[in-house]
């Protein structure tokens, strides 16, 4: 079977170390726009309606302050993946009620399930690591926050 990694499917340009919405809302809105960056996404404004309907159908926010929006769009070519960090923390609908401070989003083709569930497996288990998480909020630099993952995966 396949490794899928997540150091695959983002680059520093799909990094944001400081986030600046105040609720859920907003922080889809500004993560639809982080990942629209790339290449692999044609309609940044349907990303965020796919995150949103995602959503409608039960929180990202996995608890210990990780977010993990994702949805199936025809806005995406490829799988893309984002990530940021909100330093103020938002109120999420998290299934542990903590506010977040982590989010890892992505984005994958309607056809692509199966890679889709492997990275969604794939950042679940990395974030449940304290120690993972406590170096991606010290992360600098968007370089830093690749490194980290790339080490984190063994590469």
């Amino acid at each position: 079977m396949e490794l899928v990694k997540i150091i695959d499917y983002i680059d520093e340009s799909l990094i944001c170390l400081d986030l600046k919405s105040k609720n859920k809302e907003e922080m889809l809105k500004e993560l639809g726009k982080l990942i629209g960056k790339s290449k692999n996404i044609i309609d940044e404004k349907e990303v965020y309606k796919a995150l949103t309907e995602r959503e409608k159908i039960g929180s990202t926010g996995i608890g210990k302050g990780v977010g993990i929006p994702h949805a199936k769009t025809e806005s995406a070519i490829g799988l893309t993946i984002a990530f940021g960090i909100s330093r103020s923390k938002i109120e999420f609908d998290s299934l542990d009620e903590e506010k977040v401070s982590i989010f890892f989003v992505f984005a994958s083709p309607l056809k692509d399930g199966q890679t889709y569930l492997k990275v969604l497996a794939r950042i679940s288990r990395l974030l449940r690591e304290e120690n993972f998480r406590k170096k991606l909020l010290s992360a600098k630099t968007e370089k830093e926050v690749i490194e980290l993952i790339r080490v984190e995966e063994g590469i």
